[in-house]
């Protein structure tokens, strides 16, 4: 992306793994930081990580719902933001539970969670990182989310109306057959 006369590369949320990046599974989840759910499908991505560190690689990606929710995609670029300095999964976790979603309390969070950028609050304000959360919405459309949250899992959808007790249930049987697989 260009900014004046410079370039600037910007970290996209796919590139963002919690977990092991070449791990046998990559879950991705595709959310919205004013959804209550998101919160919930998070922690137990998270779970899978951490029962499976070197099976899973965890990528969250935005998918602001901005006719319902005005302050989502703001957030979102906070995050990328934030991932311009390692510190995505901090400011992720912060967004997801916080209720106060304008620029200034973004500003002040990132600052929370260790990111030192002195032109963060104009990156937000100029939306330098808006394209970067709308390349997220629109490979979730392309992908076929329609709702959030959603879970892929090997960028196959994973149909688990919104009981998120069947993930470790899936992520087992996965696991299995791909230890099956090698065998």
């Amino acid at each position: 992306m260009a900014i004046g006369n410079s370039s600037i590369e910007i970290i996209p949320s796919s590139q963002v793994c919690l977990g092991n990046s070449s791990g046998r599974i990559k879950i991705e989840l595709f959310g919205d930081y004013e959804t209550a759910a998101t919160l919930e499908a998070h922690l137990l991505a998270k779970k899978m990580v951490e029962k499976y560190p070197e099976e899973i690689g965890y990528y969250f990606r935005h998918f602001p719902l901005t006719q319902v929710h005005q302050q989502s995609h703001k957030a979102a670029e906070a995050a990328v933001g934030a991932a311009q300095e390692n510190k995505f999964w901090e400011m992720h976790e912060r967004l997801l539970k916080e209720k106060q979603l304008g620029v200034i309390s973004l500003r002040l969070y990132a600052r929370e969670e260790g990111v030192t950028d002195k032109k963060f609050l104009d990156k937000l304000v100029n939306s330098t990182f808006g394209w970067t959360v709308r390349a997220d919405l629109l490979e979730g459309l392309d992908r076929g989310v329609r709702s959030v949250p959603s879970f892929m899992i090997n960028d196959q959808p994973v149909l688990i109306d919104g009981n998120w007790a069947k993930l470790p249930k899936v992520v087992k049987e996965l696991l299995s057959e791909l230890n099956s697989v090698k065998d």
